[in-house]
C-alpha cells in the first residue's frame, strides 16, 4: 500500500518563497542528502484507505451511522441512522475493543471523559482557513504542465496571513490560505476579495485566476485551527483515541496526518511485543463488564494500552508544540 501511495506522490525537497515583489526564494530541506517531503492528495489516501478496509473480510462498512452515546461497561455503542429514505432511527453495536479515530471533535473521547480522569486541553488559534485551487498549466506534448516547480512547498509569508500551494499529480496545486479570523471575515464581496488579493498576493492571484478564486470563496467553507492535548489515551481494555480525536495540532509542521499514522505503528508494536493478537481476541465469547468482577478484564490488553497512554504522551506533545511555533 505505501508503495501505491508513494507512486501517487510528489516529491518536495524544499520551500520556495514568493515575496511581495514576486520573488523566489529556494530553501531546500536538505541539500546534502536529498531528503524531502512527500504530496499526497488527501482524497487519494482516504478512498485508497477506505477501499483496502472494506476489502478485508472482518471489517464491515457503515454510512450514514452517527455515534450517540457509548457504555464502555457493557460494551455497546448507540448510533443514530439515517436511512435510504431519509429516517432516523437508533441502532446499537457490541464490541470487544473500540478504537475512536473519529477526529478533532472526537464523540468516542467525549464518551471516555464520563469514565477517564482525562486531563483535556484545547486551544484556538485566531487563524482559520481556507482552500483554494490553482489549476494546471497548458497542455504540453498532449499533458498539462505545472504552473510552477512541483518539487517545492510554496509559501507566500505575508506578516500574519501566509498562502501556501502543494503540488497534484493532476498537475494542479492545492493553495491554503491561513489568515486570522477578522482578517477572512473583511473578504465578503467579490471586489474586495480581488482587491486584497491584488496587494498582497499578484503573482499568486495571477496563477490561480480570478474567476477560479471567487468560485473558491464562495464554495468552500471557513475552518478553525484547534490543538487538542490529552491524557491517558486509554479507558481499561476497554477502548483508545488515536489521531485527531488524541492530539489535534495545527497544520504549520504538516505532521498531524503523520503523526496518526505512527500511532497505529506503535501501537502495533506494542501489541506484538506482548504477545496480542487482534485476530485471537476477537474469537473470545462477549461477556459484559460486572462492576464487582475482573473476570471480563483482558489484564494483557489493559496493560499494553497503560503503556502506550504513558509513553507516547510526550512526544505527541512535543511536536504539538513544534507545530504551533512553527
Amino acid at each position: 500500500m505505501a508503495t501505491r501511495f508513494l507512486e501517487s506522490a510528489i516529491p518536495m525537497r524544499g520551500r520556495m518563497i514568493h515575496d511581495e515583489a514576486g520573488n523566489q526564494e529556494s530553501q531546500l530541506y536538505d541539500p546534502q542528502g536529498g531528503q524531502c517531503i512527500n504530496s499526497l492528495e488527501r482524497g487519494i489516501l482516504n478512498e485508497e484507505l477506505l477501499d483496502q478496509a472494506a476489502a478485508h473480510p472482518s471489517i464491515t462498512v457503515y454510512f450514514q451511522h452517527k455515534l450517540t452515546t457509548v457504555d464502555f461497561d457493557k460494551r455497546v455503542a448507540s448510533f443514530s441512522s439515517t436511512t435510504p429514505e431519509g429516517k432516523t432511527q437508533a441502532v446499537e453495536a457490541t464490541f470487544d475493543f473500540c478504537i475512536g479515530a473519529d477526529g478533532s471533535y472526537s464523540n468516542v473521547r467525549r464518551q471516555m471523559m464520563r469514565v477517564v480522569r482525562m486531563d483535556y486541553q484545547q486551544e484556538y488559534i485566531p487563524h482559520e482557513y481556507v482552500e483554494l485551487r490553482m489549476p494546471p498549466g497548458p497542455v504540453v506534448d498532449g499533458s498539462a504542465t505545472f504552473l510552477i516547480d512541483p518539487n517545492h512547498l510554496h509559501i507566500w509569508p505575508r506578516h500574519s496571513f501566509m498562502l501556501i500551494a502543494l503540488p497534484n499529480k493532476d498537475r494542479s496545486f492545492t493553495c491554503t490560505l491561513f489568515a486570522p479570523k477578522e482578517e477572512l471575515a473583511r473578504l465578503d464581496r467579490p471586489h474586495t476579495i480581488l482587491t486584497w488579493f491584488r496587494e498582497q498576493f499578484p503573482d499568486a492571484l495571477a496563477l490561480i485566476g480570478e474567476d477560479t478564486l471567487l468560485v473558491d470563496f464562495a464554495r468552500n467553507p471557513r475552518s478553525s485551527l484547534i490543538s487538542i492535548k490529552a491524557r491517558p489515551y486509554h479507558y481499561r481494555d476497554r477502548a483508545i483515541i488515536i489521531g485527531d480525536a488524541a492530539h489535534s495540532m495545527v497544520p504549520f509542521y504538516g505532521q498531524g496526518l503523520n503523526c496518526g499514522l505512527e500511532d497505529v505503528r506503535i501501537l502495533q508494536t506494542i501489541f506484538s511485543a506482548r504477545g496480542i493478537d487482534g485476530y485471537a481476541t476477537s474469537k473470545k465469547p462477549k461477556v459484559h463488564f460486572e462492576a464487582n468482577g475482573e473476570a471480563d478484564v483482558d489484564k494483557a490488553l489493559e496493560a499494553a494500552l497503560e503503556e502506550y497512554s504513558s509513553t507516547r504522551h510526550e512526544d505527541l506533545t512535543a511536536i504539538s508544540e513544534l507545530a504551533m511555533k512553527n
